[in-house]
């Protein structure tokens, strides 16, 4: 995104990653069958590319879930709650904190393990992993929980962890941690870096940590930065009495997941070459692209967006532009499985035939991606007292958007154009406030990892 072409096709093509998307006309060849519990798929936002110059595009790899046909015969879920009770957390919020626990217990079946870790100057486990059976005692016990006390979040997060980790060798379980909070961490490890350190750990023996944030006085960059590194889910919630809802939505996409350990791989014939993923993280290896994703709930869509650059073609002609391979295990099947696909693009000399090839889901997808990397930069920049620069950077990005917008008549891009124009114009005359930035940190987080519940 750095360079532009000069001629009048390319400046209305001005920053768009032509991407691979569900949707798209490009020549897709995904191996799924339809036993398999995900769908791979390949398509440019663009099938054709103007012929005789080097272009810009976006690779979209995209699985989509396949929805459980029997959720009784789901994989069982090693679930642990670790719950604030410090005293920042009295009243209602701890009260809500109780009813939501309550909720997670009651969508567990009996054979499902969960544990509880509480903290606030030290973590304290009141419930050992443990089947939850009929439920009652575990019921009993997070009625009492009470708040008092500084936030060692660090030690909630590990001891959590730590009674998960009795059952990860259990190939059967789905393992996840929800953090609940609502204040800074106080006791211990305490900055973002740390915990996303912890969440790297962590992802890597298939634990996802869901964060939720209550009020106004938690670090959302904490907290998002040790969901999005253990690809778990993030939430900024105003009020408590959203707690127990957030739960049980939650808890419902646990129950959902058909596949983890999930490894996307893309590799890039010569004459294409990647330039780097737009909002995930992942490995680019010289022509080798690898992402890696914990869970894929049943129904749901994530992909990977990667910006390539790509050496001019003839006239008329057809190359392949990427191969793309999945690999995942299968926790209800017990058993693995591969899907790859292919993806190849056409090249024309007549523009109309590229702005006519042109998959608006794509470029929506894109721009929203573009839109939430964007003002994660504008956050730290307004941190740094330079907001105008922020309001600026926003500007700049939201320039390619409309040209976007205009060329293809794309009115969903168009709207996220309108509304980006607002919010640079909010971010030089009002910088962030605290709720405004939680939010920002909270939906950036929830786009860039098509996160499928959104509050």
């Amino acid at each position: 995104m750095n360079r532009f072409p000069k001629t009048t096709l390319r400046a209305a093509l001005t920053g768009l990653l032509v991407t691979l998307s569900v949707g798209s006309v490009a020549n897709v060849a995904a191996s799924s069958a339809t036993s398999d519990p995900i769908r791979l798929s390949l398509h440019l936002d663009r099938s054709v590319l103007p012929a005789g110059q080097r272009e810009r595009a976006i690779l979209k790899v995209s699985l989509e879930g396949r929805r459980l046909e029997r959720p009784d015969r789901r994989a069982p879920v090693n679930l642990a709650l670790v719950i604030d009770r410090s005293g920042s957390m009295s009243g209602e919020k701890i009260e809500k904190a109780r009813a939501a626990a309550l909720e997670a217990v009651r969508r567990l079946a009996p054979d499902d393990l969960f544990s509880l870790v509480v903290y606030n100057n030290t973590a304290e486990t009141l419930i050992p992993a443990r089947r939850v059976g009929d439920g009652a005692e575990l019921e009993d016990i997070i009625r009492s929980i009470r708040s008092f006390g500084g936030t060692a979040l660090h030690a909630g997060v590990t001891q959590g962890a730590a009674e998960l980790r009795h059952h990860t060798d259990d190939s059967r379980y789905l393992h996840r941690l929800i953090l609940l909070s609502d204040g800074l961490a106080n006791v211990g490890p305490s900055s973002p870096e740390e915990l996303a350190r912890l969440g790297g750990r962590l992802v890597q023996e298939g634990i996802s940590v869901t964060t939720v944030g209550v009020g106004l006085d938690f670090n959302e960059d904490l907290m998002t930065r040790l969901a999005r590194r253990s690809d778990g889910n993030t939430y900024f919630v105003a009020s408590s009495r959203d707690l127990p809802d957030i739960f049980s939505r939650e808890i419902g996409e646990v129950l959902s997941i058909v596949a983890r350990r999930v490894v996307i791989t893309v590799t890039l014939p010569n004459g294409v070459r990647p330039v780097g993923l737009v909002g995930r993280d992942g490995e680019v290896r010289g022509q080798t692209v690898e992402v890696t994703l914990n869970q894929l709930y049943g129904g749901q869509e994530k992909f990977a967006l990667l910006e390539v650059e790509i050496d001019g073609g003839v006239d008329g002609r057809e190359r392949e532009l990427a191969a793309a391979e999945v690999t995942f295990d299968d926790p209800i099947a017990g058993s693995s499985g591969r899907l790859q696909a292919r993806q190849t693009v056409r090249f024309a000399s007549d523009e109309r035939k590229v702005v006519a090839s042109a998959n608006l889901s794509v470029q929506t997808d894109y721009a929203k991606n573009l839109t939430a990397v964007t003002k994660d930069e504008a956050v730290v920049l307004v941190d740094a007292q330079r907001r105008d620069e922020a309001a600026r950077r926003l500007r700049a990005r939201n320039q390619d958007l409309e040209r976007m917008a205009k060329t293809y008549h794309n009115s969903a891009v168009r709207e996220i154009v309108t509304a980006n124009a607002a919010e640079a114009d909010r971010l030089e005359r009002d910088g962030l406030d605290n709720v405004t930035r939680k939010t920002y940190r909270a939906e950036n987080a929830q786009t860039t990892t098509q996160q499928s519940v959104r509050n």
